[in-house]
């Protein structure tokens, strides 16, 4: 009889072992569910024929004839926007979340040079495609980036801005923060697991926190790590990084012509390399809570809206209230 109970319990502790393992995607996020149908859009960059995934939501509320274009961050993708696309869908706007080349339902290539201006290239060959003449650009985090490349480079396509905890509001090269090389970049993405993930953005985007909600995107994140795409998603993880450190956009901040708001969780103290910075410059990085009015005084018609209290990824932490504060300025 005991014998039998334990091999019964040995057997539950496995399953139950099992269940916690993260699950694996194709390289291209095959297997992990959008919230909204995924289309691809074919296109050749740098001689070789890619893809970028992306979702291209109607308006569910009465239509006001706007479009807005969704730039993710680096360890998310166009399906983190879920409940934003949802808020806006239901506001009568347009909406377009696309993965970037190099991103979950994106392509992987093996060789690219990966800049912020060839990636806001492709956006707008997409939104071409879609036949999207002018629209509004949120961008999120390193997509923060990329909708600033992107404004400075379309500007009369691009009605308004909104930037959502972008990193790159200060230039880390310039303080101090120390180069990694790109090879050093994918020996690092080559270890990531859901452990490491979910405390670097436990202690660095959410103040500490965690909510349940939080996971699928940690498990998103490293079962396309995990899965047959291991090497080249590494490879072109790092190669993006690569471009986020020696790309600033915090010099062009003040050439920004449309009106730009900044929505800032401002207990985030993401800094990109602040974890080989020496003490003395780590200690001056990632302050949001002082570099969203700094940079918001850096624009010309810039705005800033402060979430007291929230991290990295206030559309995901409060979405209501994120939400009110962006559809009362779109439709101001």
């Amino acid at each position: 009889m005991l014998r039998t109970t334990a091999l019964a319990l040995a057997c539950l502790v496995g399953s139950t072992a099992i269940a916690a393992e993260s699950p694996t995607y194709g390289k291209q996020l095959e297997g992990f569910a959008y919230p909204h149908p995924l289309e691809h859009f074919d296109f050749r960059s740098q001689g070789q024929p890619l893809q970028m995934g992306y979702m291209d939501v109607p308006a569910k509320g009465k239509a006001n004839g706007r479009s807005v274009v969704l730039m993710h961050g680096k360890n998310f993708c166009a399906a983190t926007w879920e409940t934003t696309i949802d808020a806006l869908s239901q506001a009568g706007y347009r909406v377009i979340a696309a993965d970037q080349v190099g991103f979950c339902s994106a392509s992987k290539p093996a060789h690219y040079q990966y800049s912020f201006q060839q990636l806001a290239h492709n956006t707008h060959a997409l939104l071409e495609h879609l036949g999207v003449k002018q629209a509004i650009v949120l961008g999120h985090s390193t997509g923060g980036m990329l909708a600033t490349r992107y404004a400075l480079m379309y500007p009369q396509q691009v009605e308004r801005l909104a930037l959502v905890n972008p990193i790159g509001l200060e230039d880390w090269k310039a303080l101090g923060v120390p180069y990694r090389t790109v090879d050093q970049w994918y020996e690092r993405e080559l270890q990531l697991n859901a452990e490491g993930v979910r405390n670097y953005e436990r202690n660095t985007y959410y103040a500490g926190r965690w909510k349940p909600e939080y996971e699928r995107w940690v498990q998103m994140l490293v079962g396309l790590n995990k899965g047959p795409g291991h090497e080249a998603v590494a490879w072109n993880s790092a190669l993006i990084y690569d471009m986020i450190f020696t790309q600033p956009v915090y010099h062009e901040f003040k050439d920004l012509q449309m009106p730009t708001l900044l929505l800032i969780g401002d207990q985030d103290t993401t800094a990109i390399g602040s974890d080989i910075a020496p003490p003395e410059v780590k200690a001056r990085l990632g302050r949001y809570k002082e570099l969203g009015p700094r940079v918001a005084g850096l624009i010309p018609q810039g705005q800033l809206v402060t979430f007291e209290g929230l991290g990295h990824a206030p559309q995901i932490e409060e979405p209501e209230r994120f939400h009110q504060a962006l559809i009362g300025w779109l439709q101001r």
